[in-house]
């Protein structure tokens, strides 16, 4: 769990930063950074979905994880979430209901920072390693870049960026307990589709949430992380 504590201590520290010193920055520069941001988010999706070996996998796993996805209504857990997260824990409640639009700000700081800093082969790889061999350079790493870009969310989506360690620890703490009993059932092919399908939702979450080009329910299409790897398992026991 050393690299996950550290990953949430960078994203704190940075989302603090952001909230800090973020209202001295125009305008016009916190909407380039989190512009840059979304360039680098899906320049690493698609270089992350090239080292699929089948397309046709990643394909049928986001096909199926989506329809799950819509049917389990994740995307909207997900904002229930970060609504009762507001209601519970930010002050001046009253300045978000005479503006709703603070609510949904809040929201949406809170799904985007969540899904950019668990959605990927990093969180996957570096939580495996963490838990199998304690070696948590991989997430050292990732929190570094995630400190940067809590920085850039939360001087632009406010203070909901911070309460996306929650998912944090959850999902990857959860992965690295998880990582001795995973890695022996994950093979270096099923890795490889899963992280694939991993780098086509970072592809989403640049066009979605960060490039604003079209709205996407990003979070509906989790479940093709564990899809990927299962339809790899079967067509490996096929004739």
């Amino acid at each position: 769990m050393t690299g996950t504590l550290i990953n949430i201590a960078s994203v704190l520290i940075g989302g603090v930063l952001g909230l800090l010193f973020g209202a001295r920055l125009p305008e016009r520069v916190r909407q380039t950074v989190i512009a840059g941001l979304g360039l680098f988010t899906a320049a690493i999706g698609i270089k992350t979905f090239l080292e699929t070996q089948n397309a046709i996998i990643v394909l049928g796993s986001l096909l199926l994880g989506g329809l799950l996805g819509e049917w389990l209504r994740i995307e909207d857990g997900l904002r229930n979430l970060g609504g009762w997260l507001e209601t519970r824990f930010v002050s001046h409640r009253s300045e978000a209901e005479a503006a709703p639009e603070q609510g949904t700000r809040f929201i949406r700081g809170f799904l985007s920072a969540s899904l950019v800093f668990c959605v990927g082969p990093m969180t996957i790889l570096g939580s495996i390693q963490d838990g199998l061999s304690g070696d948590y350079s991989l997430l050292a790493i990732k929190a570094v870049l995630d400190g940067f870009a809590a920085l850039a969310f939360a001087s632009s989506l406010g203070v909901g960026v911070l309460f996306s360690v929650l998912v944090i620890l959850v999902y990857q703490g959860g992965l690295t307990l998880l990582a001795a009993q995973a890695q022996a059932l994950i093979t270096p092919p099923m890795m490889s589709e899963m992280t694939a399908a991993g780098g086509v939702l970072l592809l989403g979450i640049a066009v979605s949430s960060l490039l604003e080009i079209k709205p996407i329910r990003v979070g509906n299409f989790l479940p093709a992380l564990l899809i990927a790897p299962l339809i790899v398992a079967i067509l490996a026991i096929l004739p």
